[in-house]
């Protein structure tokens, strides 16, 4: 089996070192999960990677980032953590992972057994990518104040931690509140933080509370400013003692000559967004896409 860019590969003449994986909104419409993390192992990508949504509000108050109408996709998603454990049972290497969990959308000390469970299902190949959301009638529904939503991400992200790594664990917070537990499985390690996002603030919470970054859909053409954010972010991680911070560029552009300024301005990892395959042909036009992505690195 041949893994996709693990090791550096030749772009024009120059070696390109660079991850490539997959995410994908995964629908009861799409290919089948298994068959899904089955094909992303064969085909040697690095990791597979999930959306999450709860559910969506019929209303559209809140404008969809991407502009124009919100995709069927959206609100089809599977349960991103019983889908990653099913998944985990049919394959062996590659990273399975959230990009992102809205964390917000849980009860703490449920997610933090659902984390260690799949973790430890996975044995060890859980990546744990978070962010605040979007979608303001969507918080609502879990009794979420869009106003804190960043606050609360962060005392979620404490609580969970203490969560997987004392016996008896306990936190008190504006936000997030209980007395001691206990609380079993652990997961194999505190599985790592990568923090979504890409506004001003969005370093220093993958300084103070992440282990990685997932910026979301960098466009080429702007590599090089979104370069001097990762030099700063690389630069203060060393100012606080801290080792190298992966980067993981969500949605990147499917193209052999992107990669090399991804590569160039930082990005440890990118993460290819399947197509929203639907019908009786979705999962054979999914795995075709995937040949097609694999072949993007060389």
């Amino acid at each position: 089996m041949r893994e996709v860019a693990l090791q550096p590969f030749s772009l024009d003449g120059r070696l390109v070192r660079v991850q490539i994986g997959i995410v994908t909104f995964l629908t009861d419409y799409g290919v089948e999960p298994v068959d899904l993390a089955r094909a992303v192992e064969e085909r040697g990508f690095e990791s597979l990677f999930l959306t999450e949504h709860t559910h969506i509000p019929t209303s559209r108050e809140s404008p969809w980032p991407g502009g124009g109408d919100l995709p069927e996709r959206y609100s089809h998603t599977y349960d991103p953590f019983v889908a990653i454990g099913a998944m985990a049972t049919v394959t062996e290497r590659i990273v399975l992972g959230t990009a992102v969990s809205l964390i917000n959308q849980h009860h703490p000390l449920n997610l933090a057994k659902q984390v260690a469970s799949v973790d430890r299902i996975a044995k060890g190949r859980f990546e744990f990518g978070v962010g605040p959301g979007w979608n303001r009638e969507e918080m609502a529904n879990h009794g979420v104040d869009p106003r804190s939503r960043t606050a609360r991400m962060l005392e979620m992200l404490e609580a969970l931690k203490a969560v997987w790594t004392m016996d008896e664990a306990e936190y008190h917070g504006k936000f997030v509140d209980f007395d001691p537990i206990w609380s079993w499985p652990k997961p194999t390690r505190v599985p790592p933080i990568l923090i979504g996002g890409g506004g001003p603030s969005v370093l220093d919470r993958v300084l103070d509370h992440g282990d990685g970054w997932i910026p979301l859909r960098v466009p080429v053409d702007g590599l090089v400013e979104f370069g001097e954010r990762v030099k700063e972010l690389q630069r203060r991680a060393a100012d606080a003692g801290r080792g190298h911070i992966p980067v993981t560029m969500y949605g990147g552009a499917k193209r052999a000559d992107a990669l090399r300024g991804y590569a160039d301005n930082g990005v440890d990892r990118v993460l290819f967004e399947l197509a929203d395959h639907s019908g009786p042909g979705a999962r054979d036009a999914a795995l075709a896409e995937l040949d097609e992505l694999a072949a993007l690195g060389g």
